[in-house]
């Protein structure tokens, strides 16, 4: 089997990044050596590699394919402007355009999503806006298009489900911070083990919102 490279922002980004792939099974005991003069580090059970990088290089050595997937702050990602893909990212409030007037209201609206704890928080906590919340597990951007919902919250990747129904990024609940890029190659070679590594990431992030 082939290694998967991953390549982490060195500083706090990388400890982060650590713990969240810890708990989704994901270890690499000789990182955790503060005086190792290693670059790469090896997980060889599961055929993983890894190595810190000054941050603003990190999409470099994705696009290049030099690390398979990069976790790095979507700051450097916009700065960068690099060919890559990016596969994990942002909480949001999305709907219909004409939607967004009701989000500026006291309006109680129901708003459908994956995540009822997350949107109850935001909605009650942040915005203080009354709203009726209605728990999916499948394709929420269904709700607002047959009328079951006016808005949904939901994990936005591409936004390109979004806009193929209709449907826009209204509103940013997570702050833009760290983003999982892939290099295109790798995820067209190794989609299976990069798309698990990644759902595996985003359910431990949205287990830890909860």
């Amino acid at each position: 089997m082939k290694y998967i490279t991953i390549a982490l922002a060195k500083g706090r980004l990388a400890k982060q990044t650590l713990q969240l792939l810890e708990q989704t099974g994901i270890t690499c005991e000789e990182m955790k050596d503060k005086d190792t003069r290693k670059l790469i580090f090896v997980n060889e059970e599961l055929k993983l590699k890894f190595f810190l990088s000054k941050t603003s290089d990190v999409p470099t050595y994705v696009e290049y394919g030099a690390a398979d997937i990069g976790v790095v702050g979507s700051d450097t990602i916009l700065e960068e402007g690099r060919k890559i893909l990016e596969v994990l990212d942002r909480m949001c409030v999305a709907g219909p355009a004409s939607a967004k007037e009701l989000l500026k209201t006291n309006q109680i609206i129901r708003v459908a999503s994956k995540y009822p704890k997350i949107a109850k928080d935001y909605f009650y906590n942040k915005k203080h806006q009354n709203v009726e919340i209605v728990k999916l597990n499948g394709s929420v951007e269904l709700a607002p298009i047959v009328g079951l919902s006016e808005v949904i919250v939901d994990i936005v990747e591409t936004g390109s489900t979004l806009r193929e129904n209709g449907l826009e990024v209204l509103e940013e609940i997570c702050p833009l911070s760290a983003r999982v890029i892939v290099n295109e190659a790798s995820m067209k070679m190794q989609r299976e083990r990069i798309t698990k590594i990644v759902k595996d990431l985003k359910n431990t992030l949205t287990t830890s919102e909860n």
